[in-house]
């Protein structure tokens, strides 16, 4: 669908909701670790709340953005849409730049309501090939889900359908499945429960981007390629006159 809010308002969208999942993530985590000292339960928590928290920030801001929320989603229907020039290189660039700061500032918000530093670096060290893997098949599963239901037409419920995959990803993969790089720059600026050493994000991205171009691959051959721009790739944007709470 064509969206005719302007670009300001969509990369708004994009760096509020990329920093409200990031103090979702981080809040979460330094609450669960306050709360209990069994790891299950911390990461169940965590889980718990990540899911809950996407869902209503893809359903609330997935009309004015497309609620991407990851550099991974934006490069993935930047290359599945370049032949019609949807999104264009200087929309991924501006998604992108939101993206990354709305990660740190969630961050830091989620230190400072927990009375955290603000800025700390993490010393959570996430290293190891089978880290590294966890990152691609949590990536890739996530950006096939989200082209898929696109190709299919099952966008609409992408609110549950992605908050669910990264629920469930949490569990089956030895990463806890970041699957996003902005959201991996941000866990670096916490030394709490969710945080990685700064040392570690480099790998985890390079891993993500892999894990992204496995994903757009998949997409391809399980359903073909797109025929439609894919812009909107996680919730399609609505036209302002079909969502009546936007001015």
């Amino acid at each position: 669908m064509t969206n005719a809010a302007p670009l300001a308002r969509r990369a708004a969208a994009e760096f509020v909701g990329t920093g409200a999942l990031v103090a979702v993530v981080v809040g979460s985590g330094i609450q669960a670790t306050a709360l209990s000292r069994d790891v299950g339960v911390q990461l169940l928590a965590n889980s718990l709340a990540t899911v809950f928290g996407l869902g209503v920030l893809i359903t609330l801001l997935g009309p004015v953005s497309g609620a991407h929320f990851n550099p991974a989603v934006t490069l993935a229907a930047w290359w599945t849409g370049r032949r019609e020039g949807t999104p264009r290189p200087r929309q991924v660039a501006v998604y992108v730049t939101a993206q990354l700061a709305g990660a740190i500032g969630g961050a830091v918000l989620a230190n400072a309501v927990f009375g955290e530093r603000l800025v700390r670096w993490s010393g959570h060290v996430r290293w190891g090939a089978h880290l590294w893997l966890s990152e691609v098949v949590a990536t890739a599963g996530l950006v096939l889900l989200i082209l898929g239901l696109t190709r299919i037409g099952r966008a609409h419920v992408a609110p549950v359908a992605v908050a669910s995959y990264i629920g469930a990803a949490y569990w089956f993969t030895s990463s806890t499945s970041f699957a996003n790089p902005a959201v991996t720059v941000g866990r670096a600026f916490t030394d709490t429960f969710a945080g990685i050493a700064p040392a570690s994000v480099l790998p985890f991205i390079g891993a993500q981007l892999v894990g992204t171009a496995v994903g757009v691959g998949l997409a391809v051959v399980l359903f073909g390629r797109p025929s439609a721009p894919t812009e909107d790739a996680v919730q399609p944007r609505t036209e302002p006159d079909s969502v009546s709470v936007r001015p």
